[in-house]
């Protein structure tokens, strides 16, 4: 990848690090399950789109 991104490809690739943190444990044990981790992204498996 390109040394020297443009911003909305840096914003982007921002946004998809931090979807891809896990859910903290207090706000499942609050929803009392309703909110439940999804699957996360690797990034050797699946690419981001473009």
């Amino acid at each position: 990848m390109a040394r020297f991104k443009h911003i909305a490809r840096k914003l982007r690739l921002a946004k998809e690090l931090k979807s891809n943190q896990r859910i903290p444990l207090w706000v499942i044990l609050r929803t009392n399950r309703r909110v439940m981790p999804r699957r996360r992204r690797n990034w050797r498996v699946t690419k981001l789109k473009r």
